[in-house]
């Protein structure tokens, strides 16, 4: 893993966890503690997050940018796009939401006939767009500042007209006891009214998500019908989520 694939790593752990074990992060992406700790004083340096005792934290109280996150993970992004659409079958409805993951999935959407595409994403309704075979309602209302999207009471208040066969949303943080979580309020709100108006929660969330909290709760595990994540996701942080109310576990 390149140095800067590492940076953009970390920054997006930091994005759902206010605080990041240095052992922990040497383990998973398998490089030496010295050369994470050149990674950690490079970031420092940049003002981007805080050595502390044993790791490093979060000190901007901001996301990392959206083109960032979209670098995050991509594969793995990839994998739970597919394994999220061959859900989903010619004439539904789905609900979208502004995500990384999201626009992943959405390119496999592109292929899938007489589908609706219920979306607040701009980047998913380019993508679904662009294969000519499904039909995109792109919710209007306030531009996001960084992610390519629209949200507030407009987009909310038109989202609550629809029943979508499945609500495909891809949270920031994923935790047994606080449920499904986004660091910003005005995407949480659009992710949990989406569930609330769907007939089945979909959660796609790659393994650094799980076992995570974030700012804003989206639902409760119970709510989520189906948590699509990744291969490398560890039974330590499955297992309580699905004690704790999600009904199906599907790893791409």
């Amino acid at each position: 893993m390149w140095a800067k694939d590492r940076h953009h790593r970390i920054l997006a752990l930091l994005a759902a966890r206010e605080q990041v074990s240095m052992e922990n992060l040497a383990e998973e992406f398998g490089v030496s503690r010295e050369t994470l700790r050149r990674d950690i004083v490079q970031l420092e340096a940049e003002g981007r997050l805080k050595r502390v005792f044993g790791g490093f934290m979060r000190v901007d109280g901001t996301e990392p940018p959206f083109q960032s996150r979209m670098a995050t993970n991509a594969e793995a992004k990839r994998r739970i796009g597919a394994a999220a659409a061959r859900l989903v079958r010619p004439g539904m409805m789905v609900a979208v939401d502004a995500g990384s993951t999201t626009i992943a999935f959405a390119e496999y959407l592109a292929s899938i006939p007489k589908l609706q595409v219920i979306t607040n994403s701009l980047g998913v309704a380019g993508a679904v767009s662009k294969g000519g075979h499904a039909e995109v309602i792109l919710l209007g209302g306030r531009l996001g500042s960084d992610v390519p999207g629209t949200f507030g009471e407009i987009a909310l208040a038109q989202l609550r007209r629809f029943h979508p066969d499945f609500a495909f949303i891809s949270p920031s943080a994923l935790d047994a006891q606080a449920g499904a979580m986004n660091f910003d309020q005005a995407e949480a709100d659009i992710a949990r009214t989406m569930s609330e108006c769907a007939e089945r929660l979909v959660v796609l969330a790659d393994g650094s998500k799980l076992g995570c909290k974030s700012r804003v709760q989206i639902c409760d595990c119970e709510s989520i019908h189906t948590l699509i994540t990744d291969r490398k996701a560890k039974p330590a942080d499955t297992d309580p989520l699905c004690a704790a109310g999600v009904r199906n576990l599907v790893r791409a």
